[in-house]
């Protein structure tokens, strides 16, 4: 018989507010996947075990909180859990920048399962300052990291995915720089908070995690979708699960406006003008990365050629965009 992989939870970086609490993650089994293995043969492994991932469907678990608060919630089919409660005075459990710490731990002890980590599993949910000047939605695909999405075929995606660790995939040039710079706003000492809104599966999180890591990028929330998600019809009332995600963050912080970061690439272009149309007093900017694909830049130019609810720069590089950014005082 074979011996049966240890029980791990993984907890996504979420985000709240002062009485809102929201914390997302998934009960897995522990695939033991080292993402900075080299050599293909073991980056495929490692994609293997990423994508046929063991969940742990229908258990409880807790989430308790500095104050020894904790909540209970369950997992679904999926494995996935989501707790979203509203709390008093949660400004007062955060660190200086921000980050309410939580333990997420199985509620069940007697399960005949080995848990790792003693059943002790790090989370943070993201509460960010009242006077944060602004926040920033970013898209992560051809935004901040190199795919190869806009590729016949889609062949670079699945190359840089499945033999490509997250230790050597490129960030675009000066990306991260300018996400500092917004982070800190025009005094260089805020904490605006960031925001990081992708296509990809949540089984693709700790890779993503590790490459804002690695490449210096402010630490934010990651939010991403289902597999079941990506595979599902989708009928013509049903809004992208990406779009349904920035939503949330925009309903969530009433007081806040943002700044919208995407590329040429896919859909951020319709989706960021159907947003500014919905909340046209709270999008401050729409950056738009340039792609080499000539059809698609021409499509997002003539979708913006007399567009006026709010600024919309399409940027070749992240010198244009500090530019911009400087010249509008958002840095």
């Amino acid at each position: 018989m074979f011996k049966k992989d240890p029980l791990q939870i993984i907890a996504f970086h979420s985000y709240g507010s002062n009485s809102h609490f929201y914390l997302r993650g998934r009960a897995l089994e522990d695939e033991s996947i080292d993402l900075e293995a080299k050599g293909w043969f073991k980056l495929l492994i490692n994609s293997f075990k990423r994508f046929e991932s063991d969940e742990v469907k229908h258990v409880e678990i807790n989430l308790k909180l500095p104050n020894n608060l904790v909540l209970k919630t369950n997992t679904d089919a999926d494995g996935y859990f989501k707790c979203e409660e509203h709390l008093d005075n949660l400004n007062a459990l955060t660190n200086n920048n921000g980050w309410l710490p939580i333990v997420a731990s199985y509620s069940d002890v007697s399960i005949k399962r080995h848990i790792i980590s003693s059943n002790q599993f790090p989370a943070e949910i993201l509460i960010p300052a009242e006077d944060s000047e602004f926040g920033v939605i970013s898209d992560i695909d051809d935004t901040i990291l190199h795919t190869g999405v806009v590729s016949r075929l889609k062949w670079r995606v699945l190359f840089n995915t499945f033999f490509k660790g997250a230790f050597s995939r490129i960030p675009l040039e000066g990306a991260a720089q300018f996400y500092h710079l917004l982070h800190r706003g025009k005094s260089g000492k805020k904490a605006n908070p960031i925001f990081y809104v992708g296509h990809s599966p949540w089984n693709m999180y700790r890779y993503l995690d590790y490459f804002l890591k690695k490449n210096n990028f402010p630490k934010g929330p990651i939010l991403l979708r289902s597999m079941g998600s990506i595979f599902s019809k989708k009928s013509l009332d049903t809004k992208p699960q990406k779009q349904k995600e920035i939503v949330h963050i925009i309903k969530a912080y009433p007081h806040l406006n943002f700044i919208l970061i995407g590329d040429g690439g896919e859909h951020d272009a319709d989706i960021y003008m159907e947003l500014a149309e919905t909340y046209p007093n709270r999008i401050l900017t729409i950056y738009l990365r340039s792609v080499n694909h000539e059809k698609k830049m021409l499509r997002i130019k003539s979708l913006f050629e007399n567009y006026k609810t709010t600024p919309v720069l399409l940027v070749k590089s992240s010198e244009q965009a500090i530019a911009h950014a400087r010249e509008k005082g958002f840095i």
